[in-house]
């Protein structure tokens, strides 16, 4: 029988973010500078070229070092990955430290090649409720677990997201679920919607499975996983606080 695959040690993990996180903040910052001097004025434009960069540097990141490190490049992505248990909190301070490291160099490889000082204060003002929601949408969306919302008309009435399961590699391939209605539309359907959609999004994406947990008593969600091909595998004793009170959970799986 061979032995699953272990995540790699983690001076190899520390160096993939550090140098990850490198050439991330060097494109970012270049393709900023390159684009503004470009652009002539016109603002669109160079936000465009930013974008484009930016994008396809992260695709080719994440696609380079994910495998390694879990390609987070950012303290506030390895703080909500530690929370889900894709890694263990003894690994947290190494990963934010290479990835404040990383940003620095990054940020003066960028300026020196543009002849500018290595670093100096910004002159944009960025800050206000706007500034904090696109921080927490842009750590959210991580560009590896799928997120579902479902609208009506300019509404957001459900969601349904993945987040990582297991700090081992061997886990890499298996995603929790879970699933929000808004309580007026709780039995409308939209819950279905959501779930059987991040499915479809969960297989494009390449996991092989998606596992939950659901407290017995909750009758309208356990019936929605049996409907879209989930199976109870069994229970977990008193696995969840609800309101104080430790609870049992029902362990639901499905393959994608």
């Amino acid at each position: 029988m061979s032995r699953p695959l272990e995540r790699p040690d983690l001076g190899r993990r520390l160096a993939a973010e550090a140098v990850g996180t490198a050439f991330l903040l060097a494109t970012v910052v270049g393709s900023g500078i390159m684009g503004e001097r470009l652009a002539a004025g016109n603002a669109a434009v160079a936000l465009l070229a930013n974008t484009l960069a930016t994008g396809a540097a992260l695709v080719a990141l994440i696609l380079t070092f994910g495998p390694i490190s879990g390609a987070h490049f950012n303290p506030a992505v390895t703080l909500a990955d530690a929370s889900q248990g894709g890694l263990p909190w003894r690994d947290v301070p190494g990963y934010v430290a290479v990835q404040i490291l990383g940003a620095f160099a990054g940020v003066a490889a960028a300026n020196i090649m543009f002849e500018l000082p290595p670093f100096f204060a910004s002159r944009h003002a960025r800050q206000g409720p706007a500034q904090m929601f696109s921080e927490f949408v842009a750590t959210w969306f991580d560009g590896i677990h799928p997120i579902v919302v479902v609208e009506d008309g300019a509404q957001v009435i459900a969601f349904a997201s993945t987040s990582g399961y297991r700090a081992r590699e061997c886990y890499a391939k298996i995603a929790e679920f879970s699933v929000y209605v808004g309580r007026a539309r709780r039995g409308s359907g939209a819950g279905r919607v959501a779930l059987a959609a991040l499915i479809t999004a969960s297989s494009d994406a390449g996991l092989h499975k998606l596992v939950s947990r659901i407290f017995p008593e909750n009758l309208a969600s356990r019936g929605l996983c049996r409907a879209l091909g989930f199976r109870e595998v069994g229970v977990y004793q008193e696995h969840g606080q609800l309101e104080g009170v430790w609870k049992d959970c029902v362990i639901v799986e499905r393959l994608t």
